[in-house]
């Protein structure tokens, strides 16, 4: 597979991560296309192996989203900023703290958007913990989901090659 059509994959992901924090988009689906995609494209063991572990891995995301309460974040008082500041957060956690940085980049993100908005610690840390209950546990799921297939294809290009 040619370097633009590889490029081309990872804009797809980067549009499928975007899409997560989106009300709407299909984010979590976008990736995973951009995934087969890739694997259909580079017939390789290694794409394969990435392509089944993405796909069990978006079904057990779409199983914990399920058990967690429904996304009601307009309600909570969320933001699209809060949205920016979060998948920031989440997306540079995850490559400064190896994989699990991404959990406390994405609380991160929300609670410096909040601290910025409202100016207190503890009215942050209120507005942080509302958010997580009112649906951004659910969000993380699958975003968390969504930058693990990103790292595994990454992987795969890099080192698989």
């Amino acid at each position: 597979m040619g370097v633009w059509d590889l490029l081309l994959v990872g804009l797809v992901m980067l549009f499928g991560l975007v899409g997560v924090l989106l009300p709407g988009v299909p984010g979590s689906w976008l990736v995973w296309a951009a995934v087969l995609w890739w694997a259909l494209k580079d017939p390789q063991p290694v794409a394969w192996s990435v392509l089944v572990g993405a796909t069990v891995a978006l079904f057990l995301s779409q199983v914990v989203r399920w058990s967690l309460p429904p996304r009601r974040l307009r309600e909570s008082g969320a933001t699209p900023r809060m949205g920016v500041y979060a998948g920031a957060g989440a997306f540079l956690g995850f490559f400064l703290i190896p994989v699990l940085g991404a959990i406390p980049g994405f609380m991160g993100g929300i609670y410096l958007s909040e601290r910025l908005r409202l100016g207190r610690h503890g009215a942050a840390k209120a507005a942080l913990r509302t958010a997580m209950r009112s649906g951004g546990s659910s969000v993380l799921a699958e975003l968390f989901t969504c930058l693990l297939i990103m790292g595994a294809w990454l992987g795969a290009v890099l080192w698989g090659s």
